[in-house]
């Protein structure tokens, strides 16, 4: 039969608690990134396909692109936020214009 005793995770063997630190923030981290540049996306092809810029909508795809490799590489999430308000700035002025 199984001990049903409490288990000590101090002392067990194997517990490596930063590293599992580590990886739970890299993985929020490719998370927001890939929530923001798939934001990016389909704000990119609201532009290109319903109001007819093709070439804004190319413009946001390589520089979101762009910056999403930037923070996968950097460890920033800012710059793709502030990519995010970009392409939603760019779709109203298109939308308005």
């Amino acid at each position: 039969m199984a001990d049903h005793a409490e288990v000590q995770y101090a002392s067990a063997q194997g517990n490596d608690y930063p590293a599992h630190e580590n990886q739970y923030e890299t993985f929020t981290h490719i998370v927001v990134l890939g929530i923001c540049h798939v934001v990016n996306i389909v704000l990119a092809l609201a532009i290109g396909t319903v109001i007819g810029n093709i070439g804004v909508m190319v413009g946001i795809l390589i520089v979101a692109t762009i910056v999403a490799m930037h923070g996968l590489f950097t460890g920033a999430r800012i710059p793709s936020g502030v990519m995010v308000l970009i392409s939603v700035l760019l779709l109203a002025f298109c939308a308005y214009v």
